[in-house]
């Protein structure tokens, strides 16, 4: 009987301690840092065959990742965005930084240049 008990009691303990570890792993989980991008593209066709795959592939070989691209922007205050806004999203400030500093997107950029002008910035996303 007392085995059971023995049991018991660390079958309950180990639940505890494991429910406290993932409690304090979620309360260290850093937000997520978006990466707003205005596109004023001068030759759209150009832009998306040329740079658009470039500048994508770059994006994701530096672990960050698009969720939103395109022209349908919709203005509610204020003057409105330029034609074209991309949002990625990334881990850290700091990673997007290495991706801005990548040869991989430097190249893309001068192919990009070409066709557009760019305005972009981030903020940081709120903890889940």
């Amino acid at each position: 009987m007392k085995t059971r008990y023995t049991v018991a009691f660390a079958m309950i303990a180990g639940f505890g301690l494991g429910a406290v570890a993932v409690q304090g792993l979620h309360a260290q989980a850093k937000p997520p840092v978006y990466y707003i991008s205005e596109i004023d593209a001068t030759n759209l066709d150009a832009y998306t065959k040329e740079y658009a795959p470039l500048a994508q592939a770059s994006i994701k070989a530096s672990g960050g990742r698009l969720v939103a691209a395109g022209e349908n922007v919709t203005s509610f205050e204020g003057a409105p965005p330029t034609k074209r806004v991309a949002i990625t999203v990334w881990d850290s400030l700091d990673k997007i930084q290495a991706w801005r500093n990548s040869a991989d997107y430097k190249k893309a950029r001068e192919i990009g240049n070409k066709y557009a002008k760019f305005r972009a910035f981030s903020v940081e996303g709120l903890a889940q």
